[in-house]
This record gives C-alpha cells, sequence and structure tokens, in this order.
C-alpha cells in the first residue's frame, strides 16, 4: 500500500526547491496577477483517505479545465451522437487557439478541449437551457457538492477585454455555420465558464464522476458509463493540447489542464488528483504540474498503463 501523503510531501518539496517555475500568462491581465510560486495538490481517493499539500485550499481560475465540465453537460443533455455531429474527436496538434485548421477544416473543430471546440459546446448549451450561466454554475456545484462555487467576474471581464483570438475563432465558427446564437452570447457564455473559481478539493470533487462510471459525490448518476469513457478517452488524446502525447507518455492519465495553472487527471475507479501551480511551460500547461503528476503516477505506481 502506497503512503500517499509522504509521495505528496517529497513531490510539494521538489516543487519549492524548483527555480524555474514557469511564467504567469499576461493575455488575461487578472492572471497575470497570480503569484507564481503558489503549490497545492489535492488526492481524491475513491476508497479510502483523502490527502493534500500546499496551497491545495486557495481558490483559483480553472480556465480550461471547465470545457470537460461543459462538455459532461452538453452530453447530459443532447447525448453524444448530437454533439459529435458539430466536432471531431481528433488531438489538434496544435496550440488551444490555432485559427488556420479551424478554417482549412470548414469550421469543424478537431476536438471540443480546444478553444473553438469548447465555444461550439457554449453554444449548444446556450441553445438547450433557458437560464445557461446559472445552470452551468449550477450544474457545476452540484457535480462537486458544493454550493459556494461561483465565477470570477474581474476575470471574466478581462478575459471578454483581451480575447481576440476567441473573437476570431467564434466569428469563423460563425461564418461556416456552427453556431446557431450571437458571437457575443456564445462568448459571454464562455468566459464566464472559464473564469469559474474552484480549490484543489473542489476541482477533484468535481471530476469525481469521471472516475466513478457517471456517479459523482451526492451519488446522483449524470452520466452513463459509455458517455464516461468517451470523456475520459478524449482527455487522455486531447487534455493538453499539442502537449497531450507528452502528458499521457510522462504522466499515463487522462486529464485536462488550464491556463489558471491547474491539472486535474483521474485513474477510473481509483482517484482523482488535482495540481495547482499557476507558472506554465511554453505549451499553456503548468510547468510544476506536469512535473508533479508524472513523479506522483511514477512513485505510486498508479497509472491507466
Amino acid at each position: 500500500m502506497c503512503d500517499f501523503q509522504k509521495i505528496l510531501e517529497s513531490i510539494k518539496e521538489k516543487a519549492e526547491k524548483t527555480s524555474e517555475k514557469g511564467k504567469v500568462p499576461t493575455y488575461i491581465p487578472e492572471l497575470a496577477k497570480v503569484d507564481k510560486n503558489h503549490f497545492g495538490i489535492y488526492l481524491n481517493m475513491l476508497e479510502g483517505n483523502d490527502y493534500c499539500v500546499g496551497d491545495w485550499d486557495i481558490k483559483f481560475s480553472i480556465q480550461s479545465i471547465s470545457k470537460v465540465l461543459s462538455l459532461a453537460m452538453a452530453f447530459n443533455c443532447l447525448g453524444a451522437n448530437k454533439i459529435l455531429k458539430r466536432m471531431d474527436v481528433e488531438p489538434s496538434g496544435n496550440p488551444f487557439n490555432y485559427l488556420s485548421l479551424l478554417e482549412l477544416e470548414e469550421g469543424i473543430p478537431r476536438n471540443p478541449f480546444i478553444n473553438s471546440g469548447a465555444i461550439v459546446i457554449a453554444d449548444i448549451l446556450i441553445s438547450e437551457l433557458k437560464n445557461p450561466k446559472e445552470e452551468f454554475l449550477q450544474f457545476v456545484r452540484d457535480l462537486a457538492n458544493d454550493q459556494t462555487i461561483d465565477f470570477n467576474y474581474e476575470v471574466a471581464a478581462s478575459e471578454a477585454k483581451t480575447g481576440y483570438t476567441n473573437f476570431a475563432a467564434a466569428n469563423l465558427l460563425k461564418s461556416f455555420n456552427n453556431l446557431e446564437n450571437d458571437v457575443d452570447e456564445v462568448l459571454d457564455f464562455y468566459f464566464h465558464q472559464c473564469s469559474i473559481e474552484m480549490n484543489c478539493k473542489q476541482l477533484s470533487n468535481a471530476f469525481y464522476l469521471f472516475a466513478n462510471k457517471g456517479k459523482c459525490l451526492n451519488n446522483k448518476t449524470y452520466l452513463t458509463s459509455s458517455q464516461v469513457k468517451r470523456i475520459n478517452a478524449i482527455m487522455l488524446t486531447c487534455g493538453f493540447y499539442d502537449e497531450a502525447g507528452e502528458f499521457a507518455f510522462e504522466v499515463g492519465l487522462p486529464g485536462k489542464s488550464g491556463v489558471g495553472g491547474g491539472i486535474v487527471a483521474l485513474l477510473p475507479g481509483t482517484f482523482i488528483i488535482t495540481c495547482w501551480s499557476p507558472g506554465l511551460n511554453p505549451k499553456g500547461n503548468s510547468k510544476l504540474g506536469m512535473l508533479a503528476l508524472e513523479s506522483f503516477t511514477t512513485q505510486s505506481n498508479l497509472s491507466i498503463f
């Protein structure tokens, strides 16, 4: 039996001694204010105790990690088949905000976790929901079994002010008739979705259903086991943009990153682990988070491979 607390403490100690912690993103001004020296991990075991170290209880903007949750809600509303008519599930091999591939492939995003794909998911939810932002936030709260989770409105406003590439992507999607709603309305939802704040524990709890065959912490079933299998597969192949192969190779878990510095990963039937370190590597993933999760699966010998 692994001594998980000892493993996490050793990872934290090494992270604190690392001089190069990456760079916080400056293209979203609110994120540029975050201290890159923060570091926290929360490990949620499906059977057994939970373990944590460092700044696990400080809330951060989950950013693109929210794309997994919006996809889950879309699956819950419509099922997979209708959604996958509007996008593919292939790795892009390109940065998350890449536009030329979207134009080449006539407005069909490569997968739901690049920005253009998530914008289409946002459009789907706006069409399906009466009060989209409020209902999505409540969905996330229910998954995490925590009613305190909320948007960070300053981050959402900061993204709206500087999100030129996202506006370009949304208008390109609209030109190919892959958005049903107004561009501004879709992006308002998308920016708020990305601004949701959670700490490592809340994020691990929100992802509990992906390790538990669609059943979340409050024992309610939101997804079928088949839908969970599909979402986990997309996380494994597309959850880290043009570094997805590296994460699968080094860590060996389905997971998702965000430019807020968070990474959540899971082993179905066993655990969910969330790491937060705001400094990013050149690919836009948490520099220390990537190293920490590689160390965790190596030391624990727990991965899908």
